[in-house]
């Protein structure tokens, strides 16, 4: 049976040594109310309810699947109950606003919490985690009213959210979306349409779900100018918050898909159905981007939180197994057989793995700290500043993460060599739920193709200058004994600073050259970045005694030596151009030999 032990020691020196997150929080007014012990408690009580509620539901639950019947869906055996236990501890609300009945925790501490729930269950994480996302995005742009009628009981989880906007025509391109708003006298909208890919359009977890659609009104602007977003709630709400009649929204079907089978994926069918408008009309994509931003960076961590089962499971085994001997010599006569430990590909493949957790990790929370900035700050330069920080790293904490959490899991399963293809063992389940982190949300591609757009060339790389100089600055300081990193760091910076350059340069001159380059670029900046989390933590760890820090060190020289040598394969292929990819004719990729 697959295991799973929080890495509460890895997230504690994260918080504490590496982004001295009490002092952090402590020096600002709006989150005196947390310190570390409060930090500590809340992580040791989320480890106990992924680890003794959430797990043991995880591979039941995608082999029953959430199954549709008369137009309505059923979870698994267990996910109620779960859900149930969940809401009323309050997680649902760890990180929202007190006024709404949050407790108003810090994004440094709950992209912690959220990452041991995505390791154990992602299929359940996805169902709290869009209320999360729909109650920011109505926190943001809704009326005061809305906020009063749907958001405290978002956050006790009574009432679940949904963000509706692909349409089966239409993907990523959400200007030529048809569902329409057609509006009556009493203000409310008769929203008409259909929306895919819908996760947890429906179930039965809670007593309403709230829709939050995208939909065009008669005469809007063409393309995106044109959206706007609507409340269309499963069951209406009468004046006094009770429930009323059904809605005419539900599902039409709910996909068979790859993984996160619990996960329900649902085809919406929206008829004439009720819906209030959120914000003005004609500006919803802004409002929804406030919630696709918020589940971009959890799938991130959704990827972290996969690579770090995946690992845990992979060493286990590896310590277990026993097979071969070692090339120096019998490491345990006393045996049949050395355990593959001792094989030097088989430890390359778990440092990896162990390496994209360290530093996926704690760009998590940097990131996580940035977000914190931006909603907790009194500095009007500081929230600039964190929100350009935030602009820029988006895209990088959803693809970057993903796929190398992603080869992290394929390294995982491969250490099981024929065990990781079979069902017991969990990694073939854990491959199947991960590989949707890469596709959702935007994919990875698209994800590129925003870092290197709209992110770094369309603000002629301000964005990327700025994080480059606060790179600098913090690898300048450190000690001469970490020169291993630092140097790498500081080298690695000016690789990306030339490397932009060239992008803004080549795009100016080939309309085509970002598309092409647009993945390479988005890898090396994140190498540029895992770099900067590694000299963080090798600088938390150098002054502090004890293996448990001398192995931080010693997995950041890992880092420098075999991974961050792929920054300069990246790079070659940005400066390959575009010219060998666009040459081909379409009919290239039809035509039979």
């Amino acid at each position: 049976m697959p295991i799973y032990n929080a890495p509460l020691a890895d997230m504690k020196f994260i918080l504490n040594d590496v982004f001295n997150a009490e002092q952090f929080w402590q020096a600002n007014e709006n989150l005196a109310h947390i310190d570390a012990a409060t930090a500590e408690a809340i992580l040791e009580e989320m480890a106990k309810f992924a680890q003794n509620v959430t797990l043991p539901i995880n591979r039941t639950g995608d082999e029953e699947g959430a199954t549709f019947s008369n137009g309505n869906v059923t979870t698994p055996a267990g996910f109620k109950e779960a859900f149930k236990q969940y809401a009323e501890g309050g997680w649902i609300g760890l990180g929202a606003d007190e006024e709404w009945g949050g407790q108003a925790m810090p994004k440094m501490l709950t992209v912690l919490s959220d990452e041991m729930l995505f390791a154990t269950n992602p299929s359940f994480m996805l169902y709290p985690l869009l209320s999360v996302g729909a109650g920011m995005a109505l926190n943001s742009y809704a009326s005061q009213e809305q906020k009063e009628t749907y958001l405290p009981k978002m956050y006790t989880g009574e009432w679940s959210g949904t963000m509706c906007l692909t349409e089966p025509h239409a993907g990523t391109d959400l200007g030529i979306i048809k569902t329409k708003a057609e509006p009556n006298a009493d203000g409310t909208y008769n929203i008409t349409g259909t929306k895919i890919f819908i996760t947890g359009g429906d179930h039965d977890l809670s007593e309403n779900i709230i829709h939050l659609v995208l939909a065009k009104t008669p005469n809007a602007p063409a393309g995106s100018r044109g959206i706007s977003l609507f409340i269309v709630p499963k069951f209406m709400v009468n004046a006094d918050g009770s429930l009323g009649e059904r809605n005419t929204a539900g599902p039409g079907s709910i996909e068979h898909k790859m993984g996160i089978k619990a996960s329900a994926t649902c085809v919406m069918n929206f008829d004439a159905a009720k819906g209030y408008l959120v914000g003005k009309e004609n500006e919803g994509l802004a409002a929804m981007f406030v919630m696709m931003n918020y589940e971009r960076l959890s799938m991130g961590i959704q990827g972290l939180g996969a690579s770090e089962y995946a690992y845990q499971n992979a060493a286990q085994y590896a310590t277990d197994r026993l097979q071969g001997r070692s090339a120096s010599g019998v490491q345990s006569p006393a045996k049949p057989a050395d355990s593959i430990l001792v094989h030097g590909d088989v430890r390359r493949m778990l440092l990896n793995a162990r390496a994209n957790n360290e530093a996926s990790r704690a760009f998590a929370v940097y990131v996580g700290q940035q977000l914190d900035i931006t909603k907790f700050s009194t500095d009007p330069e500081a929230i600039k500043a964190a929100n350009n920080r935030v602009a820029l790293l988006t895209p990088i904490a959803k693809a970057y993460l993903t796929d190398t959490a992603f080869n992290a899991v394929i390294d995982s399963q491969m250490v099981f060599g024929g065990h990781g293809y079979i069902r017991e063992w969990g990694m073939e389940q854990c491959v199947r739920d991960l590989r949707i982190a890469q596709i959702y949300e935007g994919t990875n591609g698209v994800q590129s193709q925003d870092l290197i757009g709209r992110k770094t060339i369309k603000c002629n790389g301000l964005f990327i200058a700025e994080y480059i100089s606060e790179i600098r600055d913090f690898a300048n300081g450190l000690d001469a004994e970490l020169n291993f990193i630092k140097d790498a760091t500081l080298d690695a910076a000016t690789e990306i600073e030339a490397v932009t350059q060239y992008v803004i340069e080549a795009a100016s001159e080939n309309i085509e050259f970002p598309n092409s380059a647009a993945v390479d670029y988005l890898h090396a900046v994140g190498l540029l970045s895992f770099s900067y989390m590694f000299a963080k933590i090798a600088n938390a760890a150098k002054a502090k005694d004890g293996e448990f820090y001398q192995n931080k060190l010693a997995l950041a020289q890992y880092f420098v030596q075999r991974i961050l040598p792929e920054l300069e394969l990246r790079i070659t292929k940005v400066k390959a151009g575009s010219e060998v990819i666009m040459n081909f004719s379409e009919d290239y990729f039809t035509t039979q030999a």
